[in-house]
């Protein structure tokens, strides 16, 4: 009983976990889209009000573990500085899956 228990609190993690990915990503284009630029840190999502605050990493358990990805690179023709692109999970733990979580 206590290993399905484990297991289902792993799964809810890690459904959290892609949910907060998923939320954080669409937040980075927004502000790209809308500003013109990337942000240069995951607070400039939450000062800009794209985000009422960064999420908890679930498989941390605290909001200073994420993984910016930044890139020079401009997503769309009106882009006019690089910046954050993506995010990713600090954890380093293996999903249930056998990915790693810092690769979501």
């Amino acid at each position: 009983a206590v290993q399905s228990y484990v297991i289902a609190v792993t799964h809810g993690r890690e459904a959290a976990l892609r949910q907060d990915l998923w939320v954080m990503r669409q937040a980075i284009d927004s502000y790209t889209v809308d500003k013109e630029k990337a942000p240069q840190s995951l607070d400039d999502l939450v000062q800009s009000g794209y985000l009422k605050q960064i999420p908890v990493d679930p498989m941390t358990g605290r909001d200073d573990t994420w993984m910016p990805d930044t890139s020079d690179t401009l997503a769309t023709i009106d882009q006019t500085d690089g910046g954050i692109n993506n995010v990713h999970s600090g954890a380093q733990g293996i999903a249930t899956d056998g990915s790693s979580y810092n690769t979501w």
